[in-house]
């Protein structure tokens, strides 16, 4: 395990950010950490990267506790914030060929590293334009590039999409799925489902300070309800007369019923609607998806604190 925390606990004054948090991580993998604003994840990423001190419970990082070993930790991870930590006055190139003269590169060795990141992340013909010209998408790649200067085993991105439009996040997920290929550890939190269940190999869900959902993103789906046929009628009472054959949930117009996914079920529910000579407009199979499984955690509570 590259990362494990046992009893993590953080108070802000009288708040209780994280409360007892258990965590491991195996090296090679991406976990990704999702919650409400305020549940912990960012707190959780300044611990383990030893901006934050905890003030309760432990955690290892690459083996190291990173309270008493924390420049150890330094040495072996690297993090990239939720606003891209970039010099606009200088260019890409001298922002990359600083980090890497900061962390320990002779000249020639930091030139070279810093052309092999800017044609990895495709930013060689903005190489030599200072980065207050950089477009968003390009800020953040650079911001990335910047991480990776001295190759970590583990990478910390906290909300690395935020802002970007929906291209340049398709091209940096694809950039971090290259580092995950390369054998690098990701942790990452994210606003975005759709981004946790693209890249993440596993899920955590914080909420009110520990974790309320764990495990992949098949899994939590699964938790929520397997697959739905979702049946569209041409008024609300064959929803409801199609709802006395075959059973569901009708909402208006839409009859939502609980399906294994096969095609023998579809034929079977359309030809006892047949039969029953009720007419079907249309039909969709519906899966779960994260937004339902964080709907189904986060949103009783939330109800119940306006309630």
């Amino acid at each position: 395990m590259i990362v494990e925390t046992e009893g993590l606990t953080k108070r802000y004054g009288s708040a209780t950010v994280l409360s007892g948090l258990d965590l491991k991580v195996a090296e090679g993998s991406v976990l990704a950490l999702l919650g409400p604003n305020g549940a912990g994840k960012t707190t959780t990423i300044r611990i383990l990267s030893t901006l934050t001190r905890p003030d309760g419970g432990t955690a290892q990082v690459c083996g190291f506790d990173v309270v008493r070993e924390a420049a150890a930790v330094r040495g072996v991870i690297s993090l990239t914030g939720q606003y891209a930590a970039v010099d606009e006055e200088q260019t890409g190139r001298e922002n990359l060929v600083m980090i890497a003269r900061l962390r320990g590169f002779a000249r020639p060795a930091a030139r070279a590293r810093a052309l092999e990141l800017l044609e990895r992340f495709e930013l060689v013909d903005a190489a030599d334009r200072r980065v207050r010209t950089y477009s968003g998408g390009m800020r953040r790649r650079l911001d990335l590039a910047m991480s990776l200067v001295a190759r970590p085993r583990l990478l910390f991105l906290d909300e690395p999409t935020t802002g970007l439009d929906p291209v340049s996040r398709t091209t940096m997920w694809d950039a971090i799925g290259d580092l995950v290929r390369d054998g690098v550890t990701i942790f990452l939190t994210t606003q975005y489902l759709e981004e946790a269940d693209r890249l993440a190999d596993r899920i955590l869900v914080l909420h009110n300070g520990g974790v309320v959902a764990d495990g992949t993103a098949d899994a939590l789906k699964n938790s929520v309800g397997g697959t739905r046929l979702d049946l569209i009628f041409s008024c609300a009472e064959d929803a409801l007369r199609a709802r006395s054959v075959t059973g569901g949930v009708a909402d208006g117009v839409t009859l939502s019923v609980p399906s294994d996914g096969s095609a023998v079920h579809l034929h079977r529910v359309l030809d006892d609607l047949l039969t029953a000579r009720v007419s079907v407009l249309r039909v969709s199979t519906h899966r779960p998806t994260l937004d339902d499984v964080f709907t189904s955690l986060i949103l009783p509570d939330a109800a119940a604190v306006a309630a």
